[in-house]
């Protein structure tokens, strides 16, 4: 990370990989705006945080020992970019697991996120559910 890491809207993406890696989805709801959207370019869907939050807690099924690497950030007016690797353990396969993933983030006035776009190899994905 560079020294931009003290940057609130940095700090918010601190907070989700914090929520990813215990599998604790609580602090999601304070960390996003109340109508955010979440979108994955590996399904073209929307989610609310809420269904978000399902999908977090249920990685410790798919993957054990999560970390968030190399992460590459860039703030910019309103928002903020980051490049990292998702790296674990495979639970049924017991394979390494990494999943290389980008996130654009728009922060609101309030500094909570109002939007987030995932994008990510589809085929990685995919190999981490059971």
């Amino acid at each position: 990370m560079t020294d931009s890491s003290r940057h609130p809207h940095v700090q918010l993406l601190d907070r989700i990989i914090a929520a990813a890696e215990a599998g604790d989805a609580t602090d999601l709801f304070s960390i996003y705006a109340d109508d955010a959207v979440i979108w994955h370019n590996h399904d073209n869907r929307e989610q609310t945080v809420a269904e978000n939050a399902v999908v977090l807690e249920k990685m410790h099924t798919w993957v054990r020992d999560r970390s968030y690497d190399d992460r590459r950030i860039q703030v910019f007016d309103g928002g903020v970019v980051q490049q990292h690797v998702l790296r674990g353990v495979h639970i049924r396969s017991g394979e390494p697991v990494e999943l290389h993933a980008c996130v654009v983030v728009q922060v609101n006035d309030e500094g909570r996120i109002s939007r987030l776009d995932e994008y990510l190899d589809s085929r990685q994905a995919a190999s981490l559910r059971p």
